[in-house]
């Protein structure tokens, strides 16, 4: 049946008794696909069935389908008509990982980052009235999602709708580590109160059959605050918000979805329809270890074994240290926002669950949070992916910087990503960390040093952040180990001429563009910079007086960034040299392998080597 779906609404003329068989075959393919390719899969698997009775009910592109995050959107991709894309997802010339609208008039909102859906869906359905327009539209959240407060902020807004919008829980007890906190409670109780749900549909049912006051008595119903709801259902959180809450229903039931979709399509105001998923359904190592399954390499698909076995990674090297230091260090305590196992910190977490938190998909909180812990006299690590740090920016100022309180951010996918593409992108951290007073920013070389800075930094005064790539960790060098000095960076070679300034993971490319310009007779002096908040302006000074032109090379934009910052010394200072940034531009990466997106930029080796051979000429 897969084959008969071309183009987006295909779906409508495959009968509803195959529809479950459909759902077989899309979770097939996508094992078989992802087998080779990698991405998202437990998440995927699990919203199958949800997504095909969307698209049963919904008139795509007309009516708009916003999904949160995204990353559980293939099974959307494939019914509108994108399933040849699968052979290259997430690789250049493929379909992204995520839903994009310059892929598919179907995509409504580009999405990447979590809890924007409700947000996003209420501007198009006020977009919608205000136009005097007529369809549907439709925000798909999870209850990982959920833990963050803007969706919170959303559902607020959208109590005050007098027209329809439908808002889908896909509830499958999962972020992407296990849910914490007090929704996740709220849900199970929902989860488990089949008597409230079968009372409220059997007195439905019974209304509806009174001739002439049946309905008018359930739309009384539906707007008083059942005390028997309150009972049942402590709370009962989404209604006394004002939104109509619908559910639980068998998110993998599609003849009982689609008849609850067309109804809740008539509502007039806003409705939450509560689905109950199954993360990774379908294949048994996703269901066993849907954790793992959120991102995957490709993989074997007899037992879900990775196809290739990689070498340590920056987050294996991190997750040691922490270990480590819980140990050696009683006053430090680290926070996740629910990516325990993705940022290192699961085997933290179990030798010392009291010194743990995962406070959810609450970046914002997280690092408040830690203000607080700091404020507290502890001495808190924020581990975190560069993309999602970013949205925490006011109190990363605001709450820390401020204070000049003692938090340490280990601050992951620092750099370009691969796959995941311009939602995720880490290309920006070191501009905003830049302009904030009293932060330190610091980037290991290999994974020795980000060991070293990790100790430096839990002992040093004020906040402080160390960034480092996704991969495997660079293991060069290993002989250059000086001890890390604050505002200290070192040379690693001593040239002549030309000067290379190279930040954290650019060091390993750094290495590689000497290699090739030696080979034409040009010996450079190789530096890594340690420091990029506050960098060494000794060092510089002294590379200035004894070279033509410093080139400086960072994983991040070339606005606010390193090379900006030592661009502006030697112009204050009237230095006599040349600087020259190698940076990524003014742009958004686009998805692909790492090696692709460091051509594009001009960060490879043999980009940055061709730069500096044509200086001068």
């Amino acid at each position: 049946m897969l084959e008969q779906l071309k183009k987006p609404n295909d779906i409508k003329r495959i009968p509803e008794l195959k529809l479950p068989e459909l759902a077989d075959e899309i979770r097939k393919f996508l094992v078989e696909s992802l087998s080779e390719t990698g991405g998202h899969l437990a998440s995927n698997l699990g919203s199958v069935e949800l997504t095909i009775a969307l698209h049963k009910v919904l008139n795509l592109p007309k009516d708009k389908l916003i999904w949160d995050v995204g990353h559980q959107a293939y099974t959307h991709k494939i019914l509108t008509g994108r399933k040849a894309g699968f052979e290259k997802l997430r690789q250049e010339g493929g379909v992204s990982g995520f839903p994009r609208r310059e892929e598919s008039v179907c995509d409504s909102f580009d999405t990447g980052h979590s809890s924007t859906s409700i947000s996003a869906g209420l501007g198009l359905v006020k977009a919608r009235d205000l136009k005097k327009e007529n369809h549907t539209v439709v925000s798909v959240i999870g209850d990982g999602a959920l833990t963050g407060g803007m969706a919170y902020e959303a559902m607020n807004n959208a109590a005050e709708l007098k027209t329809n919008y439908i808002i889908v829980l896909n509830d499958n007890n999962m972020s992407i580590s296990p849910n914490v906190g007090g929704i996740s409670s709220y849900l199970t109780e929902i989860r488990t109160a089949s008597a409230y749900t079968d009372f409220k549909m059997g007195v439905t049912s019974a209304l509806e059959k009174i001739p002439g006051v049946g309905k008018g008595m359930i739309d009384a119903l539906r707007k008083t605050k059942s005390s028997i709801k309150q009972f049942v259902i402590p709370g009962m959180l989404f209604e006394n918000m004002g939104l109509t809450y619908v559910g639980p229903v068998d998110g993998h039931d599609i003849k009982s979805m689609v008849k609850v979709f067309q109804e809740a399509r008539r509502f007039e105001g806003p409705i939450v329809v509560h689905v109950i998923t199954e993360k990774g359904r379908g294949y048994e190592p996703a269901m066993r270890h849907p954790s793992r399954f959120h991102g995957t390499s490709p993989f074997e698909i007899e037992n879900g074994i990775p196809k290739k076995r990689s070498n340590p990674t920056w987050t294996d090297i991190f997750s040691t240290v922490m270990r480590k230091m819980g140990d050696r260090e009683p006053g430090v305590v680290a926070i996740t926002a629910a990516m325990t196992e993705g940022v290192g910190l699961k085997r933290f977490a179990n030798m010392f669950p009291d010194r743990f938190y995962d406070v959810g998909i609450a970046e914002e909180h997280a690092v408040t949070f830690a203000a607080g812990l700091a404020a507290g006299g502890l001495i808190p690590v924020v581990a975190i992916y560069s993309t999602f740090l970013q949205r925490a920016f006011d109190q990363l100022l605001h709450d820390v910087c401020m204070q000049n309180l003692h938090v340490v951010f280990a601050i992951d996918r620092a750099g370009l990503v691969g796959a995941d593409g311009k939602t995720h992108q880490g290309a920006f951290d070191l501009s905003y960390l830049n302009m904030m007073p009293n932060m330190t920013v610091m980037a290991p070389k290999n994974k020795w040093e980000l060991s070293d800075m990790m100790k430096f930094a839990v002992h040093c005064e004020g906040p402080v952040a160390i960034r480092y790539p996704r991969g495997e960790a660079y293991t060069g060098l290993e002989d250059h180990r000086e001890p890390v000095e604050y505002q200290k960076g070192e040379v690693i070679r001593r040239g002549e001429r030309i000067a290379i300034l190279a930040v954290g993971s650019k060091v390993k490319t750094a290495v590689e563009v000497a290699e090739l310009l030696e080979k034409d007779g040009i010996h450079p002096t190789l530096t890594n910079m340690r420091f990029i908040k506050p960098f060494d302006r000794e060092l510089v000074k002294e590379l200035a007086a004894t070279h033509d032109c410093l080139f400086t090379i960072e994983e991040n934009v070339k606005i606010g960034g390193f090379g900006e910052q030592v661009l502006l010394y030697v112009h204050e200072e009237k230095l006599d040299v040349d600087v020259k940034i190698i940076a990524i531009s003014d742009i958004f990466v686009e998805h692909g392998s790492v090696d692709y997106q460091e051509k594009i930029t001009g960060l490879d080796a043999d980009s940055i080597a061709a730069l500096i051979r044509n200086y001068g000429e």
